[in-house]
């Protein structure tokens, strides 16, 4: 597989989860630390899909300001994003485990619009790259 398409696949991917967390919002109630959750899962897989578009074996790490600084490797552009990414870190881990970890609204709204704003910079990057 070449590195566009495998680097497709996990765009794929990123949708998929982007697409559940948005459909979570109908559920009563609101899943928040899943959505949350899913969100950082988008985000992270954008970026490690920017990493295998480039021949770079992602590294098996949930620290999307670790993956934001690899990434910016090929465009110090990433920089712009790096609130984004670093707003949706938590995320990745915290919320799958049995902590005390109150989200409100604005969680959950601040993680879809960082998750959508680390996929159209990704996706935007990407297509200059063709």
């Amino acid at each position: 597989m070449d590195n566009r398409t495998h680097a497709q696949e996990w765009q794929r991917l990123a949708e998929m989860d982007l697409s559940s967390a948005e459909y979570l919002l109908q559920m009563h109630p609101v899943p928040a630390n899943i959505i949350c959750f899913l969100c950082q899962q988008s985000a992270e897989k954008h970026l490690k899909g920017y990493l295998v578009l480039h021949g770079i074996n992602p590294p098996k790490i949930h620290d999307l300001n670790e993956l934001n600084k690899l990434c910016s490797k090929f465009s110090a552009s990433f920089q712009d994003i790096a609130n984004q990414c670093s707003d949706l870190t938590a995320y990745g881990v915290q919320p799958r485990y049995p902590m005390e970890l109150i989200m409100e609204e604005q969680d959950i709204k601040r993680a879809l619009n960082s998750a959508r704003a680390v996929r159209d910079f990704v996706m935007a990057l990407t297509q200059k790259k063709v």
